[in-house]
Formats: C-alpha cells, structure tokens, sequence
C-alpha cells in the first residue's frame, strides 16, 4: 500500500499500559467510527506496515486506546511512538453537501459569486492557525482562508467549489 492510496487517520501519541497498548491521537471530527477497526497501516522508516488491531476502545473523545497484535509489552509500544496511522482512501466515509476532504478538491475549478471563475485548487494548506486553499490562477498563486461561510457549494460532479468571498480579496493577489 502506498501513501498516496491512504488517508492520514492519527498519531501514536503515547503508550498506556505496560501490555504495550498505545494512545492514537485521531484526526476526525468522528472518532466513534474508527473504533472497531482490524487493521491500520503504521508508518515506520516512510514504509506502510500492516498492524492488526486486537481490541480498541475511544478514551477521553478524540484518543482511540489501541491493542495491537504482538506489541505486548511496554518496550514495544514506545516504538511507535510518534508513528503515524493509515488506512485506505476508500474506507473513507463519504461526505455530501459542503463538507469535503481537502484531497478531493485539488483540481476543482475556484469561483467567486461575483467574479466567476477566479482559478484551480491545487493545494490545501494545513497551517497550525488557519488552513488555506492555494489556487492557481494562470500562474498566480491565490490563497483563499478555509472558512464555512465563504464556501457556498462544493459541486463534485463539476468539480468546482463555489464561493462567497469578501470583496478585494482575489484582488489582492492579480
């Protein structure tokens, strides 16, 4: 499996018992839907490696306390830690309406209401503060803030993403 074929799902983020259970940090809004997975892909030297999950639970909302098969013992369990978890771009859950995953708009067409078609996405910048579109407009790199209320629709099937944004904004870049 490769990385490309996979969606980043968290980060061991500590060990918890000395059984060599470990704490994963997961990046979702709805951890409750990874909590009885068999099987992750852990990151180890920029290689995917499969880990069979022996039992799991969510502890404390957004951690996933996790037992993996043959990490037994408290050794075993600070080796990963800081290791990053995967699993694969089609046990994503699908989303409708305005919710997106930032992997799938890259390439959708950038339209404002009142400037039409302003550029292609072509990256999704995860800051620590802000997270931003970058969009390419014959060139000219465009950074338009991640925000619900300038997003008006997202149209899979057009590809493009509709927004509301404030006036001067685009301006800013041309």
């Amino acid at each position: 499996m490769q990385k490309k074929d996979c969606f980043f799902l968290g980060k061991v983020i500590s060990k918890f018992s000395f059984k060599g259970e470990v704490l994963v940090k997961l990046d979702t809004d709805e951890p409750h839907l990874y909590e009885n997975m068999e099987s992750v892909f852990v990151e180890i030297n920029r290689n995917l490696v499969p880990f069979f999950i022996e039992k799991s639970q969510l502890h404390k909302s957004e951690l996933l306390r996790v037992q993996f098969e043959d990490v037994e013992d408290e050794a075993s369990a600070e080796s990963l830690i800081g290791s990053e978890l995967y699993l694969p771009l089609d046990l994503l859950p699908k989303l409708e309406g305005n919710k997106f995953y930032y992997h799938e708009v890259i390439g959708f067409q950038a339209e404002d209401v009142s400037r039409g078609v302003f550029g292609e996405i072509v990256e999704v910048i995860e800051n620590m503060n802000q997270h931003l579109f970058k969009i390419d407009n014959e060139g000219t790199e465009i950074l338009v803030p991640v925000i619900d209320s300038f997003i008006k629709e997202v149209n899979r099937s057009n590809k493009k993403i509709l927004f509301d944004l404030p006036e001067g904004l685009i301006d800013l870049y041309l």
